[in-house]
């Protein structure tokens, strides 16, 4: 179970920390341009829980038979209690991408009440072989990078990896699209799934000045009651929260490189005062971005 091999690799592009007995953490980070390779044992017992963060990746499987791509910002869900799922990893240049391994034995003493919410948990698919992919949503985003990017002690990386684990798994079964499709009769409409993406895109792109709710509905072309009960299902949250949690990631990742001081940032994603920009950070991470930038030396 826990043979690596890696071929013609850094050491660094792999990092494997156990919380526990069934559960361990994968960090795959190919900092180079060309792709790379990696290969690791898993036997039938574990369910992978798979996350690209930055670039793409590609699984393979039957010695190359069967691929399967994953994206940024999306994730996989592959468990198979028939046989052994080994790890054949292509990694794009300048990918990351964060595993979670998971017995079956551990994820059920986690979630044995709530098995039937649990969609492969069920009685008839206990079974049998299980796939699903997914978007990554901005606070799964958020703990992902956390786990890439950590300057902590050795003595409390473990317990810092345990709480973020736990924390993403959570997360994860938390999303709408683990909701009936019959009880959330909106996400039948793919037009309207469409739009609500676009939207997304919108407020993404347009983030240091975004439009107001009234003008967005109006540019996607649905109504304001359907953008903002959409948006929720789709995405678990209201499209100024969504934005929030959005701008301070980027904040974060803008202070993380360095090239830019705290007004620059706060200008970068819509705050014309540094005092609303510290106030906002401060809000979401707990902490001001200065404190934030002098923990990561």
């Amino acid at each position: 179970m826990n043979h690596i091999s890696v071929k013609n690799v850094a050491k660094s592009l792999i990092e494997e920390t156990r919380i526990e007995d069934g559960f361990i953490v994968l960090r795959f980070n190919n900092e180079s341009v060309e792709k790379q390779g990696v290969v690791r044992d898993v036997d039938s017992n574990f369910i992978q829980f798979h996350f690209c963060i930055k670039g793409s990746a590609v699984f393979n499987f039957n010695n190359g038979a069967y691929k399967l791509p994953i994206q940024e910002e999306n994730s996989l869900l592959l468990y198979n209690p028939q046989r052994d799922l080994p790890m054949n990893l292509e990694l794009a240049g300048e990918s990351w991408v964060v595993t979670l391994l998971i017995s079956i034995k551990k994820f059920h003493s986690l979630f044995s009440r709530e098995a039937n919410y649990i969609s492969f948990l069920s009685d008839e698919n206990k079974d049998r072989k299980y796939y699903k992919d997914g978007s990554i949503s901005p606070s799964m985003a958020i703990v992902l990078n956390q786990l890439m990017n950590y300057s902590l002690h050795p003595t409390i990386q473990e317990l810092y990896f345990k709480g973020k684990s736990y924390e993403l798994l959570s997360l994860y079964f938390n999303r709408p699209a683990d909701a009936d499709v019959e009880q959330c009769p909106f996400l039948v409409d793919e037009d309207n799934v469409q739009k609500i993406k676009r939207a997304k895109q919108i407020i993404i792109a347009r983030m240091a000045e975004p439009p107001t709710l009234a003008e967005l509905s109006n540019e996607i072309g649905l109504s304001l009651n359907k953008l903002k009960e959409g948006f929720k299902q789709i995405y678990g949250d209201s499209v100024f929260s969504f934005l929030f949690d959005y701008k301070m990631e980027v904040a974060r990742q803008l202070l993380e490189t360095g090239s830019h001081n705290v007004n620059e940032v706060g200008l970068k994603v819509g705050y014309s005062t540094a005092s609303h920009f510290i106030a906002a950070f401060k809000k979401k991470f707990g902490t001001t971005p200065k404190k934030y930038l002098m923990s990561l030396g």
